[in-house]
């Protein structure tokens, strides 16, 4: 039961970076479930959704009363996502879709988010003055590049859907930029939006999982809630804590665990043996369904 407990606690502490820091914390439940809880990839991945979306859905709360969210983007970018994410679940039951497929990918992904959030810190301010949500906008990301870009927030939807589907990241690292860039919308209205998002995808990518997989409700009701209990503490704390160098720092941890789950799937793939985990063993195994003849 040691590891059943040791998760709990690192799930308080992923909520607790996404309230910290707004984003990112997400990606670390899957090496969480895996490696630590010892759970199957193909299990960890739809439980990370839930996990993941839920968290998502209770930091969105407070974006909406502010009115951090914008609604049309939601249904242009959002729509795509949520047709990508059912697809990239289903893509996963497909036989040459291997755990360390999926792990390499996710490792990818991280990497990739990892560097974007260093290189947001690193960016110096602009230097000519501007209204304080332009400013904001100006360090991060480039202005709007075309009129008509937000036609390519489909495009780019269903590739991030797909990532979601496959992998289980909320995809925010993607999601917040094409928002900016190609929405035209203030960095904290894409934050908000972006939120919204990740939720719907989440649903649509469990929905995806359904019937090729088995979850256990209990510990994924008790990991969800440890989360949701973390971020509420880091949303209160990030007004007293400056998240910047935090944030920076953060993000060469991600690069850290990125390098670990690559070395680690590549020289030991996770083993699906009844031994690899002090957790009972109907929380870790997906549903196969058995051949005709086979027992």
């Amino acid at each position: 039961m040691l590891s059943y407990w040791i998760g709990h606690g690192l799930a308080i502490a992923i909520g607790l970076s996404l309230g910290l820091l707004g984003g990112g914390g997400s990606v670390l439940a899957l090496p969480v479930l895996v490696y630590v809880m010892g759970i199957e990839t193909k299990v960890a991945i739809p439980m990370t959704l839930v996990i993941v979306g839920s968290v998502s859905l209770l930091a969105v709360i407070p974006q909406w009363r502010r009115g951090y969210v914008n609604l049309r983007l939601t249904l242009i970018f959002g729509s795509a996502t949520m047709v990508g994410a059912y697809l990239g679940a289903r893509l996963a039951a497909l036989p040459w879709i291997t755990d360390t497929v999926q792990l390499l990918l996710f490792a990818v992904a991280m990497m990739v988010a990892a560097i974007l959030m260093i290189r947001r810190q690193q960016r110096p301010p602009a230097p000519e003055l501007t209204p304080p949500e332009s400013s904001l906008e100006s360090q991060l990301y480039a202005p709007p590049v075309c009129k008509y870009c937000w036609l390519w927030l489909p495009t780019e939807g269903l590739g991030v859907g797909v990532l979601t589907g496959l992998v289980g990241v909320g995809g925010g690292f993607a999601i917040v930029p094409a928002l900016v860039l190609l929405g035209k919308i203030p960095m904290r209205q894409a934050i908000g939006t972006s939120l919204l998002i990740i939720t719907i995808n989440s649903v649509a990518a469990v929905w995806g999982y359904l019937g090729t997989v088995t979850l256990d409700p209990r510990l994924t009701l008790t990991l969800t809630l440890a989360a949701a209990g973390g971020s509420v503490v880091g949303s209160y704390l990030s007004h007293r804590i400056s998240a910047k160098r935090l944030q920076q720092g953060f993000g060469y941890f991600l690069i850290g665990i990125a390098a670990f789950v690559i070395l680690k799937t590549l020289l030991a793939p996770p083993q699906r043996s009844k031994s690899s985990s002090l957790l009972p063993r109907h929380y870790l195994t997906a549903s196969v369904p058995t051949r005709p003849g086979r027992t």
